[in-house]
């Protein structure tokens, strides 16, 4: 284990619905719910989830395919269902699909030939939110009265 392995977020409510959370280093993003009706264009925890799983892995393969051609197009779209079961609410058929371009120079071809490699290796291994869902890892809720 790394010597500062704790990773960490605070979430503060901002108005009904709307909340924001700040990392250690001072930046933040803003979220929410949303209805149909809404005209809010923020993120919701479910979007935020979906983009943490395609951020995840997008940075992994970015720096193995990087370090040999600058992509022209480099995308990562990222679905999943939201049911409600006996298992309470939950996301089924999680997939992230990588849609990436090298230009025709040097390095392309390498860069081509690594995407495959390093998407399956950033499933397999390096991305820890894909593999934190994957794995199954408990999460203890409490309540600290102020």
């Amino acid at each position: 284990m790394s010597e500062h392995s704790e990773r960490s977020v605070v979430v503060e409510r901002t108005s009904s619905g709307q909340f924001v959370a700040t990392n250690a280093r001072g930046g933040s993003i803003s979220f929410g719910t949303s209805s149909a009706s809404d005209q809010n264009t923020g993120f919701t925890p479910v979007e935020l989830f979906l983009a943490a799983i395609g951020g995840c892995t997008a940075v992994d393969v970015d720096v193995a395919t990087g370090r040999h051609a600058e992509p022209t197009r480099f995308s990562v779209t990222v679905t999943g269902d939201k049911v409600s079961d006996d298992l309470g609410n939950h996301m089924t058929n999680l997939k992230a699909a990588f849609t990436v371009q090298f230009p025709d120079d040097e390095g392309a071809e390498r860069a081509r030939a690594i995407l495959p490699r390093a998407v399956q290796a950033s499933h397999d291994r390096l991305c820890t939110v894909s593999r934190t869902v994957e794995i199954g890892t408990p999460v203890t809720t409490t309540v600290t009265n102020t």
